[in-house]
């Protein structure tokens, strides 16, 4: 008796001194990034504040276009060296396209606020109405093929990841949604899924042609709650949720139209979330897989609807590293704001009502 008594002691304090020595787990959070050009280095400032943080740990990460690049980077850099990695790959990758662009396209008269690309940038733009990119552009150029070849080591990402990665890229043939996962990325995957079929030629999969994600999901959220473990996802959104002025010129129809086509894939898969997590929370007590996936989904989001929607549509294609930088900047002041309220949702509640915000 007494020996049995000595020997739960024993185990009473082995466990009080562990549980006064051990760590909580870090949370797991999967991360949905959206496409929006230049207004990518926007999501760079945010991913920069939560890698600097070093509050979560990353499960999967879902990016069309710009989302994609900094989602490759993302893992590129975790790979290579941890956060801090991750850190640096994100910088060097911004760096080099805002130095990468072709002189004859940047204006040294602009600054940092002006909302407008140069007049260089937008007579190209302008040009892309009237002559396709097999005219405008025969050999196929992109100067972001030789950044994406030259910093990611897609064989090492392919190989060691530690995140799941879905990149969205549409087939121009059939509308369909393809997602790259780990085992698929190559180059080509990521430069088709940032393929604008008015700019650039489509780019070509083992026989398949490829435009920009967005067309198919921008980006696509369900690959977070079917494939990954956490059940947090944070949404970082560029485009608005709600413009603030109706447009009026035929060159502002024509270009909300062109940003609600984008957009509207991702608001159609939000609102059919929404009502499944309405439907499940209504069959009763016994549900399936599906049905505790989506009810056990907890949404966060970053966005800077005032600032990104003030800015003129040429920006997106406004390339320096000047502009960058303040979109970096801009995404990193953002995401402290959102660390100070609502880090310590992540793993217990969501942070915002997608029922209210999208359904």
């Amino acid at each position: 008796m007494l020996a049995l008594r000595a020997t739960i002691y024993i185990i009473a304090g082995i466990v009080i001194m562990f549980g006064r020595t051990a760590k909580p787990p870090i949370p797991t959070l999967s991360l949905a990034l959206q496409g929006g050009g230049a207004h990518g280095a926007f999501t760079w400032g945010v991913l920069d504040a939560l890698l600097e943080n070093g509050a979560f740990r990353f499960d999967g990460v879902s990016g069309t276009s710009a989302g994609a690049m900094n989602a490759v980077a993302l893992a590129h850099g975790l790979a290579l060296g941890g956060p801090d990695g991750a850190r640096e790959a994100l910088r060097t990758f911004w760096l080099r396209v805002g130095e990468g662009m072709p002189t004859e396209f940047l204006d040294a008269l602009s600054t940092a606020r002006d909302s407008a690309a140069p007049a260089g940038t937008q007579m190209m733009l302008l040009l892309t109405r009237w002559l396709s990119p097999s005219q405008l552009n025969p050999l196929g150029y992109n100067p972001l093929r030789k950044i994406v070849e030259s910093l990611f080591d897609f064989e090492r990402i392919r190989a060691e990841c530690p995140v799941q990665l879905f990149i969205a890229a549409t087939e121009a043939n059939s509308g369909r949604l393809r997602l790259f996962r780990n085992r698929e990325l190559s180059a080509d995957a990521v430069l088709a899924s940032a393929c604008l079929p008015s700019m650039q030629q489509a780019v070509v999969i083992d026989g398949e042609a490829y435009w920009d994600g967005g067309y198919g999901a921008n980006p696509a959220v369900f690959p977070l709650i079917k494939f990954c473990h956490s059940d947090d996802i944070l949404l970082v959104l560029l485009a608005p949720l709600e413009y603030a002025n109706t447009p009026h010129t035929a060159e502002e129809i024509q270009q909300r139209t062109l940003e609600l086509g984008f957009n509207s894939a991702f608001l159609r898969e939000m609102r059919l979330i929404a009502a499944m997590r309405e439907m499940a929370q209504e069959g009763g007590p016994l549900h399936g897989r599906l049905e505790r996936r989506l009810l056990a989904s907890r949404f966060h989001l970053i966005n800077e609807e005032a600032l990104l929607g003030a800015l003129d549509s040429s920006s997106r294609v406004r390339i320096n590293t000047t502009f960058l930088q303040w979109l970096h900047d801009a995404g990193y002041a953002r995401t402290q704001d959102w660390l100070r309220q609502h880090r310590v949702d992540v793993g217990r509640r969501g942070s915002i009502d997608i029922k209210k915000m999208f359904y």
